[in-house]
């Protein structure tokens, strides 16, 4: 077993050097194939583009970050063949740190058949795990705390959960914030949210882990249940997305507020608009689900930009891009307000081009120009 050679992005200027990311999950190769619309089983179609790019939750989110500015650095693990060379390559050109990825003598690396259909703007994916799988045997102390040296925050997809957890406990101990994607139920998941700082997840995501009716109360019970998190965002594709925000100061003597009559109330306050716009409820309600409790803190609904179904190509990694561009907004001390517009741009940038990476903007984009 070796490690990756490293590429990382260093400060040119003599300045102060960009803030560092350290991500431990999901890195594979990709096998993207655009079809005119699905097939039907047994059917035989052809594709009409191809391409074979890296992918995966964490390589994709610092891509992302690493094209906005930020340094980081990657946990995982490739095998020596094609696939891993190519995924070790491809996030070394862009800056991105691979020091702490292992590299396997034997077995594959990750990788991922993703069918795109042209017809419905929507993707497949058929996911092949890495082989041999990462143990936390692998990552040596001395490994772990160089990683972990100068990081600014810390990342989690959730993928290889027993090593993630090693991580997750040396970052608490030194007080590193930590974001973890809740894309769905996973092994591990519930231990590593406790160590969380902040949470992103996909649409259906709060209500399947709190069995919540609606996302607004799941959304309510999830910062209950998790004293530590400062706060929720649930991505909602093309409806954006929905963020709880927990206060600093107590509000417990404030009125109490329905989250749900909260949410209905930010809406009607939507202007349509084709670029990302974000409507903030007043800071520090007292806001309560029933059944659930209440929390001190803010509601805000992010929108997401409208994009041209001639310019929609592909949705694959829209959600990671976003948290790359979270992690840049937290980096850079953004304000919700902001961060959630800018991510949601971020994040329809990659969604005009094929692939999870392709279409992922660097920060001098013009169409970042207002952030």
């Amino acid at each position: 077993m070796v490690m990756a050679s490293s590429a990382a992005a260093s400060s040119s200027n003599g300045g102060p050097k960009p803030p560092v990311v350290l991500g431990c999950g999901a890195v594979s190769a990709d096998y993207l194939a655009t079809v005119a619309s699905f097939p039907n089983p047994d059917d035989k179609i052809r594709s009409l583009t191809l391409k074979v790019q890296g992918g995966g939750n964490t390589g994709n989110a610092l891509t992302a970050a690493a094209r906005l500015g930020l340094r980081p650095r990657i946990i995982s693990k490739v095998s020596n063949d094609p696939q891993g060379r190519n995924i070790l390559k491809e996030l070394q050109d862009d800056g991105v740190d691979t020091s702490y990825i292992l590299v396997a003598e034997e077995g594959n690396s990750p990788f991922t058949y993703i069918i795109v259909d042209n017809q419905t703007k929507t993707r497949t994916c058929i996911h092949t795990p890495g082989y041999p799988p990462m143990v936390p045997e692998e990552l040596t102390q001395a490994n772990l705390f160089a990683a972990l040296d100068d990081v600014d925050i810390v990342y989690f997809d959730v993928r290889l959960h027993e090593t993630a957890l090693v991580v997750a406990e040396e970052a608490s101990q030194r007080k590193l914030p930590i974001l973890i994607d809740a894309e769905r139920k996973r092994d591990g998941l519930d231990e590593l949210l406790n160590f969380a700082s902040y949470v992103v997840c996909s649409a259906k995501f709060p209500q399947a882990w709190t069995g919540a009716s609606s996302t607004p109360v799941a959304l309510v019970s999830m910062l209950l249940r998790l004293p530590n998190i400062k706060f929720i965002i649930a991505t909602l594709g093309e409806k954006g997305c929905l963020m709880l925000e927990r206060s600093i100061t107590d509000a417990s003597e404030a009125e109490e507020i329905d989250v749900e009559s909260l949410l209905e109330s930010l809406e009607q306050k939507v202007v349509l608009s084709s670029m990302p716009k974000c409507i903030a409820s007043k800071s520090n309600l007292r806001i309560s689900a029933d059944g659930v409790g209440s929390i001190s803190g803010r509601l805000l609904l992010g929108t997401a930009e409208i994009i041209p179904s001639e310019e929609l190509v592909d949705t694959t990694g829209a959600g990671d891009a976003f948290i790359g561009a979270v992690l840049y907004g937290l980096c850079s001390g953004m304000p919700p307000e902001k961060m959630l517009p800018f991510a949601a741009q971020v994040a329809a940038c990659g969604c005009r081009a094929l692939g999870a990476r392709t279409g992922l903007p660097h920060r001098s984009d013009p169409r970042l120009a207002g952030y």
